[in-house]
Order: C-alpha cells, then structure tokens, then sequence
C-alpha cells in the first residue's frame, strides 16, 4: 500500500522479508522429512516380517548318515619287492610288467659262472679231504697192529719199552690226523653248501602268488648285492588292497577298528566300495603343521577295479537313520542361554504358523553337512525358516544417523 507524505513524495513498502522467511521454513521441513524417512527406514518399520519374506523349507523323511571324511591312497596288502642275494650280471628277466605270476616261477637269473666255479672248487677240495682221511684211517689201522705186536714182545720180554711206547705215541697221533681231516671236511662242506646255496641264488623265483607291477633292473646290469640286496621287480597280490586313510587328530578318536566304512575314487565316483577297518597305526605323520593317523582298511579286489596309487575319498560310518525327519543346517540354532539344557542334543527351530514365525524346542539326532535329524519337536511337513533372525539383526543394526537440524 503506498503511502503519500506532506512533501507530496511516495513512499515504498520495505524489500520481500516475508518470501525470505517462507524459503526457511521450506527447506527445514524438507529436512524434517528426510529425516523422518531415515529413522522410519531403519527403526520404525514394524519388526513382524511378512511370509514372503522367510526362506523356509519342509521337514521331510529320509536317509541320513553321519560320518567322518578322510583322503586315502589304495595300496596293494601284500606285496614283495624281489631282489638278489648275490652280485652278478643280470642275464635274463623273464616276466613282464602285467605279468600274473604263481609261487615258484623263475622270475630272472643272474650269471652263474663265477658261482659255479666256486662250487666245482669245494668239491674237488672236499674229494681231496675224503681221500686223504681214507688214508689216514689205513694209517691208523696199521699203526695199531704195530702197537698190538709191539705190547706183546714186551709183555714176554722180546721187546723194548721203548717200541712200545712209539708205537702207542703213534696210534694217537694218526687218531688225531683224523679228527684234524675230518673238522676240514666239514669246513670245506659248510663252504661247498653256501657256494650252492649262491648258484641256487642265481635263478630267482617268486616268493608269493601275484602280479608284476614294476621293474627296477634290466638286462644286462650289473648288480652288487654286497652292502645292500638290488631290487630286480616288485609282485604285489592284487586281490587284496589296503586303503591307508589319513585321519585328522580331531577325528581319530570317532574311529574304531572294526567299523565300517565306503570309499570312491576319482575315476568311479558313483560307485562305492564297502568294507571295515582292520587297524590304526599310532605313529602319526606330521603335514604342514596338520598331525594325520594312517588307518588301514582291507578291500576285496576281484575285478581288479582298484590299482596302486589311486585316490580315495573315505567315510567312517559314525551312524545312519532310516525314515527319520530332517529339516536343512540352517534352520537350527542353539537352545537359548537361559532355557534348561538337559542334553547336548537340545536346540531351537523357527516354525512358520499361519505366516509367523514360533520359536520351537527340539531335540536333534544325527547331522551331516547339509542337514541333521529331529527326533522331537516336529512334525512331516511343517515348515521351518532357513532364513536369518530378524531378531539378530535387529540387535546387529548401525547406530541411528545424527539429527540434520
């Protein structure tokens, strides 16, 4: 509204105050409301969530098997690394790898030249032996009817006590020469069995039923058994095999001789092979700082499926459940700190009824990995939450953001 003054001059209103303050204003209930927005988006949503968002899953029946994992290695049971006793050049192999051999077969043979020498020498040295006791025992018989004559001229006084006594003195010196050749004989034959016994060392045989599995030596090598015996092959029976199981010390106190076990390996995973434990080794082995306990397990091998050296995932059978409800890891949490545990078995499950969760007691049975048994507190069919708390979460919420004004 202008306003005239005495002068006739105009005077003007005072410059837009009040659009100023209106601007103020604005933006602080702007603010306001941003604000507002925050704290409701992290604190005043209601904390009943809606089904549609809950993972849940039935509770179902089922098999369920409790166990222990180990890596092995498959080795034969039994096995012979064959070797020479004496040095010499290896003349001939004559088996193959792959080769199924029994008890017995000649396997390879060392030259048996020098060997056979030996044995032709201690015979000859023997013969000689013999012959020279042959004598001597002549020599004695003899020496004996000189002393039988000379104690009769000297008993009817025909003769002299000194012939007597030379031929008694040399009774017992050709009585002495025997024992002396015979001791020999028996040295030289103790000598003539050994040389034999390296001749027969020669040709080697097979200690045990089996099959060749590797070979160490060829022909033609010269071998020299004098500090260590030369390993010519290796026979190994496959029809047994040994799994030797690495077991984690945390584990090794879950397995027992005698408990049963299955495996598969790497080239047949689908198939399980069944069989027990038959021994634990107490001298551990010691693997980046890990302690592991070999345990061995005996399999049948008659189809020859399982080689040497294969690979092995193994499974100590702690437990099995036929028929029984299982409801998924994630849906079970611990018994709360305050409710009365009577058992270790005692946890808790979240149960959706009617589109809300209920916190249930249970009691638990066996587990795996992936899922673990209930033997009370439900039922077929109900259907349990996988998701997370949204209690938990509630308490694991960041701090309120400060106020803007």
């Amino acid at each position: 509204m202008l306003q005239k003054l005495d002068n006739g001059g105009v005077v003007m209103p005072p410059k837009a105050r009040r659009p100023r303050r209106r601007a103020w204003w604005a933006a602080g209930v702007l603010l306001v409301a941003a604000a507002g927005g925050t704290g409701y988006y992290f604190y005043g949503r209601d904390t009943g969530a809606t089904t549609s968002q809950f993972a849940t899953a039935p509770v179902v029946k089922g098999d369920l098997e409790q166990s222990v994992t180990a890596l092995g290695t498959i080795k034969p049971k039994t096995y012979v690394d064959v070797g020479t006793q004496v040095s010499g050049q290896l003349r001939k192999i004559s088996v193959e790898i792959g080769d199924t051999v029994k008890k017995g077969d000649l396997l390879a043979q060392i030259d048996p030249t020098v060997y056979q020498t030996r044995v032709l020498g201690d015979q000859a040295q023997l013969d000689n032996l013999r012959a020279q006791l042959a004598q001597q025992r002549a020599q004695l018989d003899l020496d004996k009817l000189r002393d039988n004559r000379a104690s009769r001229l000297l008993s009817s006084q025909a003769g002299s006590q000194d012939t007597a006594d030379a031929a008694a003195a040399t009774v017992r010196i050709g009585e002495a020469k025997i024992q002396a050749l015979e001791a020999q004989i028996k040295q030289t034959q103790a000598t003539l069995d050994g040389d034999v016994a390296n001749l027969g060392y020669t040709k080697i045989f097979a200690p045990i039923d089996g099959v060749v599995v590797s070979t160490s030596a060829t022909e033609g090598q010269t071998l020299n058994a004098n500090q260590t015996a030369p390993i010519v092959l290796r026979l190994a029976d496959l029809d047994t095999m040994q799994v030797w199981a690495q077991v984690a010390e945390a584990d090794i106190p879950k397995v027992k001789v005698g408990m049963q076990v299955y495996f598969t390996t790497l080239g047949m995973p689908d198939r399980r092979f069944h069989a027990k434990v038959v021994q634990i080794l107490p001298t551990p082995d010691t693997v980046n700082d890990v302690v592991l306990y070999n345990v061995l397990i005996d399999v049948p091998n008659a189809e020859r499926l399982l080689m040497t050296s294969m690979s092995a995932q193994v499974f100590f059978m702690l437990g099995n459940a036929k028929d029984a409800l299982l409801v998924p890891a994630a849906a079970v949490r611990p018994a709360a700190r305050g409710a009365r545990r009577e058992a270790r078995n005692e946890a808790t499950v979240r149960v959706l009824v009617d589109g809300k969760p209920e916190v249930r007691q249970v009691k638990l049975g066996l587990a795996s990995r992936s899922q673990i048994q209930i033997t009370e507190g439900l039922k077929e069919g109900e259907q349990v939450i996988t998701s997370a708390d949204p209690a938990a979460q509630q308490a694991n919420r960041p701090p309120m953001p400060p106020r803007l004004f």
